[in-house]
Formats: structure tokens, C-alpha cells, sequence
């Protein structure tokens, strides 16, 4: 009987790489379940086995056993079938390039063998330095240098957190992969809520940006080069300040699932089972929609979309249910709209924070595009 539970409880977890999560720790689970879909495949397989080797409950282990298996198989299936046409989609919106000054121009978008290696790369040494003061309070960034030689492009990561929570520590191995590159990386922290309300966080990214021109000679860093990537609210707070602020030298915007109209998220909240996020963003903005509408407009990055955005690079999962999707959608059409050039990679399995791996299929095939889209507006008119 045991094996028999422990297959259908397989089957469940399966769900959820074709399913959205219905409760916030099923969330955290589908993570695992899509990225590390191999796992849960080979525990499927093993099962099986078991119920053969020791002829119990056999048929029932068997059906249910290869159902939950080929759902888990899904995300990497759908990973193969998008990276097969991911490179001509993306010079479809870029323009392919002769030269490819950073990264590898080899690398493929997808590999099967790649997802058996864990999370990510060799994590690169940063080192952390205060880039502005606050009414008392000290803000700091984490730099992690460029692994060449010379001067180089800065990019700067605003972490998620639902604005009151996070720092610069978040998801450090895209950091270290894109400093492996060729590329400065400068993490920062920024003022949380609910005791620091919108533009707060906006204001501190703009500072940041400041203190890292001003030290670029020391830093290395090439100030007409610089990348601004956000993920969740901190990719709010980046598209804010990349929309509405007139930051010199900044080349492209990479958005990881963030919300884009906070008008809209307002009024197509996520299930309170997983997160309350009407009470997320009154926090942050200081109240609910009816209460302080326009700073609900001041805070909604679409509104600031114009025919001199930059460019913009949108990686969101059809199954987030922190942060829906129709925000992506709605942002990509603003941005074709506006003429801007952009691509917006779908991933229809993902959920939000999928790129806690950078080799799972999301971790491929959205660190594909960041190398890509960085090394194409970093040397854009070069």
C-alpha cells in the first residue's frame, strides 16, 4: 500500500508543472517540480521498478507512475521546443550580430545534459560598499567585477521581496555568471516597506547608479554602457526608474516577472491562499487603490513607456501566480506600440522565481537571452 500512496502522491506534485500553484508553500514546491522536473522523473521511474521487482500494486504503480512521469517531462519537453527557434526569434527583434564581444556566441539555448548540474556556476568574489546614506540609514551594494581586463559594462540588479523584504544576497548566480563574462555586477539594497513608501526604492537605484559613475574609474566600469535587471517588485522599481527617470548611459532593461501596471495588478489580485497582494502594494504605496489612486499611476511603470524607453528584454512563466503574467502581456504591448525595441520570452511552464537555477529549463533558456540582449544593446551603434 505504501508504494501505491507515495505514486499517487508523485502524480499530485506532477500537477503542478501543468498547473498553477493554489497555495503559497505548492508555490515554492512547483519551483522545485519544474526546474528540477528530472528528480521527481527519475523518483517516477523508480517506483515502477520497485512495484515490478516486488510485484505489488503493479498496474496502479505502472499507470500512475508513467502519467506523473511524462507530466514531469513536460517542462523540459517545452524547454527543447522553445530553444529550437529562441536564437532566430530573438535576432527577429535585435538583428543578428557579426561580432560578439561578451560571452560565449557559441552557447546554445537549451541543453538536455546541463540540467543534471545543479544550481549554477562558480559563485565569483564580490565585496560590499555603502553607495549612499539615508536619513541615518546606510545603503549598500554588492560588486562583483568584471573577470576581464579593461573598462567594462556595469549591470545593476534590484532583488525582489515584495518591496519590505529581500537584499542584495538574492539569487547571487547570475551575478557571478555575468561577471564571468565580461560584465561589472552591482547588486544593491534599497529602502524597504512599509517604512519606506514608493518612489523610496526608485530613488535609491538612482543614487546607486550615481555612486557607481562617479566611481567608475576605480570600479572600471564604462559609463555609457550600463544594464538595469530587476526581478519581481525589484524589477518594478527598475522599470520605474529605466522609464521614468533620464539615467545617462543606461543601454537596456531586463525584466524577471515584475509588475508593470499597478493599477491593473490592483484589480486582478493573486489568490490570497498564496499571497495578499493588495495588501503587498498599500503597503508599499500607502493605501489601496481608491484611497491613493494616483500613486498607484506614479507607480506603474507602462504609464511611463514613451517613444524613448529603452530597450527591454520581459522573461515571465504562464504559471506565476505571485505576479500574473497579464502584466508581461501588457507591457509587451506598450513597448511594440511605442515602436521600442524588446523581446518577451514566455516560458508556459514557469512559475514565479524560476530562475532559482540557472541550469534548470527556465535557468537556460532566460540566462540564453540575458547574455544575449545585454552583449546586443551594449554594443549597440558600436
Amino acid at each position: 500500500m505504501f508504494i501505491l500512496v507515495l505514486a499517487i502522491v508523485l502524480f499530485s506534485v506532477s500537477l503542478l508543472s501543468v498547473f498553477s500553484a493554489p497555495t503559497y508553500r505548492l508555490w515554492l514546491l512547483a519551483i522545485a517540480v519544474t526546474e528540477f522536473s528530472w528528480l521527481f522523473a527519475l523518483f517516477a521511474v523508480l517506483l515502477i521498478v520497485v512495484a515490478v521487482s516486488t510485484d505489488v500494486y503493479v498496474l496502479p504503480v505502472a499507470v500512475i507512475g508513467t502519467i506523473a512521469f511524462l507530466l514531469l517531462c513536460k517542462p523540459v519537453i517545452q524547454a527543447w521546443l522553445l530553444a529550437a527557434n529562441l536564437k532566430r526569434h530573438f535576432a527577429a527583434a535585435f538583428g543578428p550580430r557579426s561580432t560578439f564581444l561578451y560571452g560565449d556566441n557559441t552557447q546554445q539555448p537549451f541543453s538536455l545534459l546541463k540540467i543534471f548540474k545543479g544550481l549554477g556556476r562558480t559563485m565569483v568574489a564580490h565585496k560590499s560598499m555603502p553607495y549612499a546614506t539615508v536619513g541615518g540609514q546606510i545603503l549598500a551594494l554588492d560588486f562583483y567585477p568584471a573577470q576581464l581586463s579593461g573598462r567594462r559594462p556595469c549591470i545593476v540588479v534590484v532583488h525582489g521581496g515584495s518591496w519590505s523584504s529581500g537584499d542584495s544576497k538574492q539569487l547571487p548566480q547570475l551575478n557571478s555568471h555575468l561577471a564571468t563574462l565580461g560584465y561589472n555586477v552591482a547588486a544593491i539594497n534599497y529602502r524597504l516597506a512599509p517604512q519606506h513608501q514608493s518612489p523610496a526604492p526608485v530613488n535609491d537605484l538612482e543614487a546607486a547608479f550615481n555612486y557607481l559613475r562617479d566611481n567608475a574609474e576605480e570600479l572600471n566600469i564604462d559609463i555609457n554602457n550600463l544594464v538595469c535587471l530587476g526581478r519581481s517588485a525589484g524589477a518594478q522599481v527598475a522599470m520605474l526608474a529605466a522609464y521614468s527617470k533620464n539615467i545617462s548611459g543606461l543601454k537596456g532593461l531586463i525584466n524577471f516577472y515584475g509588475p508593470a501596471d499597478m493599477v491593473w495588478g490592483y484589480a486582478k489580485p493573486a489568490s490570497k491562499l498564496v499571497m495578499d497582494s493588495r495588501a503587498v502594494m498599500e503597503r508599499y504605496l500607502g493605501g489601496g487603490y481608491h484611497q491613493v489612486p494616483q500613486a498607484y499611476a506614479n507607480s506603474s511603470p507602462i504609464e511611463f513607456v514613451g517613444p524613448k524607453a529603452v530597450p527591454t528584454l520581459i522573461i515571465h512563466g504562464d504559471n506565476d501566480v505571485l505576479v500574473s503574467p497579464g502584466h508581461a502581456t501588457r507591457l509587451n504591448e506598450k513597448l511594440t506600440a511605442e515602436g521600442i525595441r524588446h523581446f518577451y520570452l514566455r516560458l508556459p511552464w514557469a512559475t514565479h522565481g524560476f530562475d532559482y537555477t540557472l541550469n534548470g529549463p527556465g535557468g537556460q533558456l532566460s540566462t540564453y537571452v540575458v547574455d544575449r540582449f545585454v552583449n546586443q544593446v551594449c554594443n549597440y551603434n558600436c
